[in-house]
């Protein structure tokens, strides 16, 4: 179930995020239970200033850093902490994540689709979060992002892909890659993202603050791995009548 995106070739189509986890020492395990791929990374939690330290030094060399411009307020804002990213990590992988608005935050999809354009002219590979418009994915597309992340529902809330019709069109519409980010609380919610057509799913709320991280992650990568068959498989429609299962001529008379 390998597929190609940002220039590389991956084997698990489950991203996951590194914020609200209870400690690092768990990232690790984390990684290798689930045979994980790509984890994002805040700039803030880089460094050895932070109370847990590094947050790189608990993170395999192997596995893809994605950094995240969380915290950004404009565009300039983010182009500068992607910077300062690769700068700190080396790595040219970069969610664009821009919330003008604390309350609910909602991505700013105006300013991410500025900063998408910078970064990309600068050689980053550009993966920007936003609310789901088939217009702004399609500009975004135009850019050369290298795929865009819709949110099922807004960060953290748990509700699923309440997006799921603003959702359909992107994954039908354009070429590049579609993560689903944000929102997805449990596994049967990635699984759904999957068996739409998505590429890819995002999680961390649903992860790091669960019980047992370690095997939630194992039960979203069955989730995404489950919904990513299913949909090469073909899923099957819904129907208005029932059509038995077993059928309903050749039955025994007279016995």
């Amino acid at each position: 179930m390998s597929f190609l995106i940002g220039g590389k070739e991956i084997n698990s189509r489950l991203f996951i995020g590194t914020g609200k986890l209870p400690s690092y020492e768990m990232i690790k395990s984390i990684i290798e239970y689930s045979q994980i791929d790509v984890v994002t990374v805040a700039v803030r939690r880089i460094g050895k200033g932070n109370t847990w330290g590094n947050i790189i030094d608990y993170i395999p060399k192997e596995t893809i850093l994605m950094i995240n411009t969380s915290g950004a307020r404009d565009y300039k804002e983010a182009v500068k902490i992607a910077q300062i990213g690769r700068e700190l990590t080396k790595s040219d992988w970069i969610k664009v994540e821009i919330e003008a608005d604390t309350k609910y935050l909602l991505p700013d999809n105006e300013e991410t689709i500025k900063a998408s354009e910078i970064l990309v002219k600068e050689g980053f590979k550009v993966f920007p979060y936003i609310t789901p418009d088939l217009i702004v994915a399609k500009k975004l597309e135009s850019i050369g992002v290298s795929a865009v992340m819709p949110l099922g529902s807004p960060i953290g809330t748990n509700k699923g892909i309440a997006a799921k019709e603003l959702i359909k069109p992107i994954i039908k519409e354009i070429k590049v890659p579609v993560i689903i980010d944000a929102g997805l609380g449990r596994p049967s919610h990635a699984a759904e993202a999957m068996e739409m057509g998505a590429d890819a799913c995002l999680i961390n709320t649903a992860i790091a603050t669960s019980n047992d991280p370690i095997k939630m992650t194992k039960a979203f990568k069955m989730a995404v791995d489950a919904g990513r068959s299913a949909y090469e498989i073909g899923v099957l429609q819904e129907k208005d009548y029932a059509d038995a299962s077993s059928p309903l001529t050749g039955f025994l008379r007279g016995v």
